[in-house]
């Protein structure tokens, strides 16, 4: 039995990881099971219809580990969204499939939440003391994003993109709600609208990782690029010119129908 009054959710998005998932999920089980809190992973993936990922992953079971599967791929930020809405955590992490970020990562960002009395803690490329292998143009990537979450979006800090970090609870019931970006940018949506909204301890830690991406000059990337510029500005459009995420706009966003619940974390 653990010995702590706290609970930890743990949100994966997936998608197109058959060869990887059940390895990827057994890692970060064995990480939480080290830990003095009790948790539950709760794993999204995003197009069950695409590939064996669901499949594959249902053939785990244990009741600490939840699994549910959209029919239609929709996009990282919606498969976050949708397995946020579902914790139970007074911390809700969430990190990345696919191998490349190491698990042992969330009892460091949690280790980093207490000691800071944190709103979040964000992983980040750009830690002193983080150990990071990843080519030149991902490089180029993560400092269009920190330009863009400075210098845009309020966000004080010197990497956004990582695909590792961890929520209060109380952070969610007031961001959960507003957001609105499907696929690329809702790292910048998430960390903006907390910041927005007065939750200002937001905070880095370390990571390990090691990307395993192929070259910009792909037309794929370059699609992804662009579409991740696009969601950023339309961010910066409901912050700054709509003011979309103020409270007076409640009663657009307190029913998400995409997500078909309300989204109330309280």
């Amino acid at each position: 039995m653990k010995q702590n009054n706290h609970f930890l959710s743990v949100i994966i998005p997936a998608y197109k990881q058959a060869n990887t998932i059940k390895t990827d999920i057994l890692n970060i089980k064995n990480t939480l099971d080290k830990i003095r809190y009790d948790y539950e992973i709760i794993l999204v993936v995003d197009g069950t219809k695409i590939d064996k990922t669901y499949s594959v992953a249902k053939k785990i079971k244990n009741p600490k580990i939840k699994i549910y599967g959209l029919k239609q791929n929709h996009g990282k930020g919606y498969a976050l969204r949708y397995g946020m809405a579902r914790s139970k955590g007074d911390y809700v992490a969430f990190i990345d499939s696919g191998m490349e970020i190491d698990p042992n990562g969330l009892s460091l960002l949690i280790e980093h939440l207490e000691w800071y009395q944190a709103d979040v803690i964000v992983a980040s490329k750009q830690h002193p003391a983080s150990q990071v292998k990843y080519p030149l143009d991902r490089k180029i990537i993560s400092f269009g994003g920190y330009l863009i979450a400075r210098y845009l979006l309020g966000i004080k800090l010197r990497d956004t993109q990582a695909g590792l970090k961890i929520f209060r609870r109380q952070v969610l019931i007031k961001v959960l709600p507003r957001l609105l970006v499907k696929r690329y940018a809702i790292d910048l949506e998430m960390l903006s609208v907390a910041n927005y909204l007065g939750f200002k301890r937001i905070y880095e830690a370390p990571i390990k990782l090691n990307y395993n991406f192929t070259s910009l000059t792909h037309a794929n990337d370059i699609k992804t690029i662009y579409k991740s510029l696009l969601d950023a500005l339309a961010v910066f459009y409901r912050l700054r010119i709509l003011k979309y995420y103020d409270n007076k706009n409640k009663r657009l966003w307190y029913y998400n129908p995409e997500l078909k619940m309300r989204v109330n974390l309280g």
